[in-house]
């Protein structure tokens, strides 16, 4: 119940592969030797990093530019993944909007859902067949820390991490015995330009820099966890001291988080 063996024949694929945590975990895999298929929108930065990790570490790596909230060009990429062999599969593309839902881009909104939430699950659901039946594979999931609790300011991310984190866990313990895991990473607030898209790139210098992670530190310990086939992985001590809010009655926790967003300017 762990990250397989480098293998001629599987691939490790990874969504949102171009920037922050993505790039990242694609060069700790590739410096282990694994295949990768790297997914994301923008074609010139995957091929960048592909020719990269390839020259660097010797591992192949394909690319898929793919706009994975776009159901169309979705399916697609989800019926090819679904008959490879695909040894390990790195959920980690996703965006963030802020602000009060009422005032936001609804179209903006549904898409991060369809990216977040419905994305994630279809290519889980195309690969995990496979994997159960060879008996072997892994799943990392990338959830939040912002999905512990429900986040005024935040609903839409929060309630799709929140999906993201139950579905993870969930699915670790079904699939016990079955020689396949999946892995739950649920960052805190990391330094990538998750932030610029989200259009609070301010919170930066804001928010005090003891709460941030850098994707690097997030990158290692998702692999870490893949590697031992660990439920959830939460890097970095203020990430895991996040995690407590889900045990604060929300009657008290949600009016802070409020403030909170208001104060950091979000």
């Amino acid at each position: 119940m762990s990250l397989p063996e480098p293998s001629a024949d599987a691939r490790v694929v990874v969504t949102g592969a171009s920037s922050g945590i993505g790039a990242a975990l694609a060069e700790r895999l590739a410096a282990r030797g694994h295949a990768l298929v790297l997914i994301a929108r923008r074609a010139d930065r995957l091929t960048e990093l592909a020719q990269r990790l390839t020259a660097r570490h010797g591992a192949p790596a394909e690319i898929r530019a793919c706009d994975l909230a776009d159901r169309t060009a979705r399916r697609e990429l989800v019926a090819e993944l679904a008959d490879r062999e695909i040894a390990a599969l790195c959920n980690n593309a996703g965006f963030a909007t802020f602000g009060e839902v009422h005032e936001l881009d609804a179209e903006r909104e549904r898409e991060q859902v369809e990216l977040n939430v419905v994305a994630m699950h279809e290519l889980t659901l195309a690969v995990l067949p496979g994997m159960v039946r060879r008996r072997s594979g892994a799943i990392l999931i990338t959830g939040s820390t912002a999905g512990f609790q429900p986040l005024p300011g935040e609903a839409t991310y929060g309630a799709a991490k929140a999906f993201a984190n139950s579905f993870a866990e969930a699915l670790h313990f079904e699939l016990r015995g079955t020689g396949v895991s999946c892995t739950l990473l649920a960052p805190g607030p990391v330094r990538t330009e998750f932030t610029q898209v989200a259009g609070v790139a301010s919170t930066e210098t804001t928010v005090p820099g003891f709460v941030w992670e850098t994707a690097d530190r997030v990158a290692d310990a998702a692999v870490a966890g893949l590697e031992r086939g660990r439920r959830r992985v939460v890097p970095g001590v203020s990430a895991q001291a996040m995690t407590l809010s889900q045990y604060v009655p929300h009657g008290v926790l949600l009016p802070v988080i409020r403030r909170v967003y208001r104060r950091y300017g979000i």
